[in-house]
């Protein structure tokens, strides 16, 4: 039969373990769920890029008679330039 030190130190490495196992699990499971929510992330962005390219596809930017951009969303728009041209418009 073992002393009772050797059983105190049996059970507390023992208990040590267990211990260490739960916050170990735990923390890979958390690591898990952040990889998931990221992958989830970014394929809901490469949705996004998607649809927004097949949106700007489909509807080309306006461009009045004069070759001036009046849509503001598009990355050519020039404020100055279309209110120069509304400017104009309005004196005529």
């Amino acid at each position: 039969m073992a002393s009772p030190v050797v059983n105190v130190l049996r059970y507390s490495a023992l208990g040590a373990g267990v211990i260490y196992g739960f916050i170990h699990q735990r923390t890979i499971y958390t690591q898990a769920e952040k990889q998931k929510d990221s992958a989830e992330y970014a394929h809901k962005e490469a949705l996004i890029r998607q649809a927004k390219a097949e949106w700007a596809k489909r509807n080309p930017p306006k461009i009045s008679t004069s070759g001036v951009i009046t849509d503001p969303t598009d990355s050519r728009f020039d404020l100055e330039v279309f209110l120069q041209s509304i400017a104009e418009g309005s004196k005529n």
